[in-house]
């Protein structure tokens, strides 16, 4: 019964203890800032990455859809690699390859060839946030996990809040190339932190001889042509486009094949049923929504800057950075002492609350607002960021099997990877969507001559009639019409941040949902070591 149990479920993820545990969590730290820098820096970066291989727009753009999809593509799988293969392999090779492709992308300048090497680049990144979780679960002792988890969580919301200022840091003192070239450096060092850290562990022949490579296979291009849809949808117009409905319906029909598979296969890689339970299903569906409304500070506030206000990325960046990634320095140890104390859904529930204050601020926002207006913003989805992520994890492994760490990563990976760069497609298809219907509403009124629109046609041209009277007229409705994408523009933001408010709101409900955890390695201190410390110090009675 025990090793049908096993089959059923997915291989067993057991590792040894690490002799050298702080190697270990800065090889979770630098590969956690890889992968989401390398993120950013096609959505920040890129149109300064378009200028310098010379693409189009439409290049560029499969140029972001191929870097991103490529780290979708291969990284349910990794946890099961590391299973297989040990994690100095998985980590440690793919590292110093990634620094050599890193190294060659940017004397590269012909698309055909720029494409197949972001791919490997893509892929070789998708290695590393899979496997650091892997080494938490697998080589960490206990007393490191939530300290190891807590560098795995907030390496997003300090990447996001860091990466604006340090691509404008290297397009205007080093050269665009440090994009790519700073990977040269980092990932070797984190490869001989892990080497340092991990166990050196003998390939797992039994696993290998029966993997489930068709599931690998199937899961990993079906997420990664949903994704690929999706981040092109926006772009291609939808349902009008035969390339969006092929990789949508295409990849749709993969993960279904996936889920068959795993139900016929002998030894499933990652078969489903980790997942029936109602505490789990729920706490993956709360990190969704984790990403989707924490959009605000990753996508909302910074291109706000970007199209309303025409600031570049570094000047954004230093917002995002001093109100955004540095507090996590002090609200990150606050988390984890909190973690320790209390049960995870009150701390989730505070980070959610965090994130629809600020949800709820941006909604008053308008064309006036400069930098500044922004702060209390980004500092309270700084607070969100702290307080949400990492306990959502806790509460989902405290509710799952740890040794099935293999096939529970690979739904996490989806979640994480897969949801945010979904939710960033989707807001972008949102906020154009929202413009245009805010642009109709308001351009109506300059077609039907409204009182306040000719008054002001009249002094616009006035004010232009000493650059010549036959060119007045058409300055001062060119000056009207980007007036009136402006205030679409603002009304479109405020629009996301009314959708990312409601997403934070639709989390904790579902966190209401989430009942308590069994007891565990992650558990909070028990009430009675609380009664027995408040006794020794005079605070209660015997």
């Amino acid at each position: 019964m025990a090793e049908s149990d096993d089959l059923d479920r997915g291989p067993v993820s057991r590792g040894d203890v690490a002799r050298y545990p702080l190697f270990a969590v800065v090889a979770v730290l630098l590969g956690a800032f890889l992968a989401n820098f390398d993120s950013r820096l096609t959505s920040v970066g890129l149109p300064d990455l378009r200028g310098a291989f010379s693409l189009t727009f439409d290049e560029g753009a499969w140029l972001s859809t191929a870097a991103i999809g490529s780290q979708i593509f291969v990284a349910p799988a990794v946890a099961w690699l590391a299973t297989v293969f040990g994690l100095r392999r998985v980590l440690g090779i793919p590292s110093l390859l990634y620094a050599v492709v890193s190294l060659v992308i940017p004397f590269v300048h012909d698309f055909a060839l720029l494409i197949p090497l972001s791919i490997v680049h893509g892929m070789l990144l998708g290695t590393f946030v899979p496997a650091t979780l892997m080494i938490i679960l697998r080589n960490l002792p206990i007393r490191w996990w939530l300290p190891g988890i807590a560098m795995y969580s907030i390496r997003v919301g300090f990447a996001l809040d860091s990466s604006s200022s340090l691509v404008g840091f290297y397009v205007e003192h080093l050269g665009w190339q440090w994009l790519y070239w700073q990977g040269v450096v980092i990932a070797p060092l984190m490869g001989l932190m892990v080497y340092l850290g991990t166990p050196n562990e003998p390939v797992n022949r039994d696993l290998l001889h029966h993997a489930d490579w068709g599931g690998m296979l199937l899961l990993g291009a079906g997420v990664a042509m949903v994704y690929a849809g999706l981040d092109q949808g926006n772009r291609l117009d939808w349902l009008s486009s035969g390339t969006v409905m092929a990789l949508l319906i295409g990849g749709g029909l993969l993960i279904i094949a996936f889920m068959i598979n795993e139900m016929v296969a002998p030894r499933p890689w990652a078969h489903f049923n980790v997942l029936f339970s109602r505490n789990v299903g729920l706490s993956l569906i709360v990190i969704l929504l984790y990403t989707l409304t924490s959009l605000s500070n990753s996508s909302l506030v910074p291109n706000f800057l970007g199209t309303v206000t025409a600031l570049r990325p570094e000047q954004s960046g230093a917002l995002l950075f001093i109100y955004g990634a540095l507090p996590m320095f002090v609200l990150v140890p606050v988390s984890i002492v909190l973690l320790r104390h209390l049960d995870p859904r009150i701390v989730v529930v505070l980070g959610f609350a965090a994130f629809a204050a600020a949800n709820l601020w941006g909604t008053q926002l308008s064309h006036v607002w400069a930098r500044e207006d922004f702060e209390g913003i980004v500092l309270l989805t700084s607070i969100g960021q702290a307080f949400t992520l990492l306990p959502i994890i806790v509460m989902a492994l405290a509710n799952a099997d740890p040794s099935r760490a293999t096939a529970f990563a690979a739904y996490i990976q989806i979640m994480r990877l897969g949801g945010a760069e979904i939710g960033i497609a989707l807001m972008g298809t949102w906020l154009r969507v929202r413009e245009q219907i805010h642009s109709n509403y308001l351009g109506q009124h300059v077609q039907n001559g409204d009182v306040d629109v000719v008054n002001l046609l009249k002094r616009l041209a006035g004010e232009f009639s000493s650059h010549g009277m036959g060119t007045a007229m058409a300055r001062a409705v060119g000056t009207v019409a980007a007036l009136v994408q402006r205030e679409a523009n603002t009304l479109a933001y405020i629009d996301g941040f009314w959708l990312c408010f409601w997403f934070a709101i639709l989390a904790l409900l579902l966190v209401a949902l989430i009942t308590r955890a069994p007891e565990g390695p992650l558990s909070p201190v028990p009430p009675g070591v609380l009664k027995i410390v408040m006794r020794r110090l005079g605070l209660a009675s015997t």
